[in-house]
């Protein structure tokens, strides 16, 4: 016998959400999971991240970008060139722990000895019109 598939009425409500990655190290699809998984984790621990039904729909790796940096407060050295690797990447999470998903993921500053930081660029109802507003 077929299984039936579960009307559009009773399957979970999805959110996605738009991430602005920047790495100091260039990292991979899976390791952003790692990380993205790792500070859902540390914050909430492991039954409330079970409820946020975390999937990594698309991963944009952008070009390297780097700039002078001569405002710097923390180096005594103004000639420095900073560079970092930039991605873009669209994360789908259940509707109603969007923000859980945020506050967790911008604590995260520091993955496996290497610097990253991710923030949300905004939130979408489908992956189409996510693309389409926060990516193109």
């Amino acid at each position: 016998m077929k299984l039936k598939i579960l009307p559009p009425t009773l399957r979970p409500n999805n959110r996605y959400l738009v991430l602005d990655i920047k790495s100091e190290v260039k990292i991979s699809k899976e390791e952003l999971v790692s990380a993205i998984w790792y500070g859902c984790l540390r914050l909430y621990g492991e039954l409330e991240t079970s409820s946020f039904n975390l999937w990594l729909m698309r991963f944009y790796d952008l070009n390297n970008y780097s700039s002078k940096n001569s405002n710097s407060i923390m180096d005594n050295n103004f000639n420095n060139e900073i560079s970092y690797y930039h991605f873009k990447a669209v994360l789908r999470c259940q509707r109603g722990f969007e923000d859980n998903v945020r506050g967790s993921l911008a604590l995260l500053s520091n993955y496996n000895n290497k610097k990253i930081a991710i923030t949300t660029i905004g939130i979408s109802g489908t992956i189409a019109s996510s693309i389409e507003k926060f990516i193109n």
